[in-house]
């Protein structure tokens, strides 16, 4: 048998395969940071930080002039096309990248002191395309070992580790090889093993690639419970729109190696100006349907059987033209139905981009 990886979780991140569409399932009640204040400086402070790769005109600026600031106990996730910056400025954070200019504070210490390793002590991250999940050990003995590698007895912590198989629904696969699970199994195994040693900030670069739905779910549900009832904080980057919508305070949308928009999730939807309607009817033909065009943003049209949809910009004022031009028509409502603006829509508005779900990892080539 080959020997363990002897790296720190932050030196040798955990890997994820795979890719899976969830749903939002977020309580509406749950307590964000602002409402559960924990004492002490910010779990992290992003202060100017500015990364380029390479030199002369093949460089490309990765990260550029960015500043936040995650408050302890919070979740905030980080939105952005490939290439947006957001893998380097994680790797920035967790000291993996020395940034060219700025500073990171962890806890309230200067990364680039000689106390940084103090401040890694509480962090640990998984990072999508590394790997540091030992598959020959069996899913118990991947957290224990984790543990002891963060200079954690295991035997300490073991309520802990049974307590994340229990709710990572691991418990049946604990004394299982993770070389012999499925890649969603082994992508749940990653986060318990960034969990067993007790860290106060996670860094998570797409954390539920290859789980199906409801084990997302159960992921998301747990996250939530770390961070409310723990006080863990979390930065999770994710292209799974739902997952950020889901379990995250805040959002910081980054395009260009900046950040563009950093709001809470609420805030960001309210702030949309992409209300529409959708009506539904057999009388909706060719030429009603220019004569929506001419007047109205019709922005997609489908067909069921003898009934036709189609969805127009429309709120205030615009909604009772829209209802009256439809009567002008001859048109008989069938049904008509709001339709609200998701966070996908909010950052295609933000940036100009579209998200591309199908890729794992954002940056390209900019953090090789």
């Amino acid at each position: 048998m080959s020997e363990p990886p002897s790296a720190s979780a932050v030196d040798s991140p955990t890997t994820t395969d795979s890719a899976a569409a969830t749903e939002p399932d977020r309580d509406s009640s749950t307590d964000t940071a602002a409402e559960r204040p924990i004492d002490g400086p910010p779990a992290l402070v992003v202060d100017g930080v500015s990364k380029r790769f390479g030199s002369g005109e093949g460089s490309v600026l990765a990260v550029d002039d960015v500043s936040l600031t995650v408050e302890r106990g919070s979740i905030v996730g980080l939105l952005g096309p490939n290439g947006a910056g957001k893998t380097t400025l994680i790797k920035c954070a967790l000291g993996v990248v020395l940034p060219d200019t700025g500073s990171v504070r962890v806890f309230g210490v200067d990364i680039g002191g000689s106390g940084h390793r103090a401040a890694y002590a509480n962090v640990d991250a998984m990072l999508e395309g590394a790997r540091n999940d030992y598959w020959r050990l069996t899913v118990r003995e991947n957290l224990r070992y984790f543990a002891t590698i963060r200079g954690i007895d295991p035997d300490s912590v073991a309520d802990r580790h049974d307590r994340l198989l229990e709710r990572l629904e691991l418990v049946d696969k604990a004394d299982t090889a993770v070389r012999d699970l499925s890649r969603g199994m082994k992508q749940k195994v990653s986060l318990a093993s960034v969990l067993a040693g007790g860290a106060e900030l996670v860094f998570l670069d797409e954390p539920t690639l290859g789980l199906d739905v409801e084990s997302s779910r159960t992921l998301r549900r747990e996250l939530r419970r770390l961070a409310v009832e723990e006080g863990l904080t979390i930065v999770v980057s994710s292209h799974d729109m739902a997952v950020i919508e889901d379990v995250c305070d805040r959002v910081v949308m980054m395009a260009d190696g900046r950040i563009v928009a950093d709001d809470t999730v609420s805030a960001l939807l309210s702030g949309a100006d992409r209300d529409a309607v959708r009506v539904t009817s057999p009388d909706i033909d060719d030429d009603v349907l220019a004569a929506l065009r001419d007047r109205f943003e019709v922005r997609s049209v489908a067909v069921e059987g003898d009934r036709t949809s189609v969805e127009v910009a429309a709120a205030g004022d615009d909604l009772y033209a829209l209802m009256d031009a439809l009567r002008a028509a001859g048109v008989t409502i069938g049904d008509v139905r709001t339709v609200q603006p998701d966070l996908e829509e909010v950052f295609v508005d933000v940036t100009g981009m579209e998200v591309d779900v199908s890729q794992g990892v954002d940056d390209g080539g900019r953090s090789s």
